[in-house]
C-alpha cells in the first residue's frame, strides 16, 4: 500500500494527542505550549495593571470634578488669553471634559475587572 503524496502524514504514523484533560481550555493539538511566565514577570505585571487602573481613575475623577469648581477658569495660565478662558468656562467644553473623565474611570475599572494572568 503506497501513501498519497498530497497528505502530509503517513497513514500508518501515529500522531500523539495530548489528553483534553490536561490541555488548556481553547487550546487545539496544534497549538505550541504557553510557557509560564517567570514569577518577577508576574509581579511586574500585575503592578503595571494596579498602576494603570489607578491613574485611570485618578484622572477620571480630576476631569469629572475640576472643571466644574472654580480653579478651572481662575488660574494664572489663562489670564492672558480671555478668548481661551471663554471657551474653556463654557458648558459644553466642561461637559466633554467630565465625560472624558467617566470614559477614564470606565477604562480603568474595566481592566480591573477584565484582568487574568496567563497560567
Amino acid at each position: 500500500m503506497t501513501a498519497d503524496p498530497k497528505l502530509p502524514f503517513d497513514e500508518g504514523v501515529a500522531v500523539p494527542v495530548q489528553p483534553a484533560s490536561t490541555r488548556p481550555r481553547g487550546a487545539t493539538v496544534l497549538d505550541p505550549p504557553v510557557p509560564t511566565p517567570h514569577p518577577m514577570q508576574l509581579w511586574l505585571h500585575r503592578a503595571s495593571v494596579f498602576l494603570f487602573v489607578l491613574i485611570s481613575a485618578v484622572a477620571g475623577v480630576l476631569l469629572v470634578i475640576l472643571p466644574w469648581t472654580p480653579e478651572w477658569t481662575d488660574n494664572y495660565l489663562l489670564l492672558s488669553y480671555p478668548w481661551l478662558r471663554t471657551f474653556i468656562s463654557t458648558g459644553f467644553f466642561r461637559g466633554v471634559c467630565s465625560g472624558l473623565g467617566l470614559l477614564d474611570i470606565w477604562i480603568g475599572f474595566w481592566e480591573a475587572l477584565h484582568y487574568h494572568e496567563h497560567q
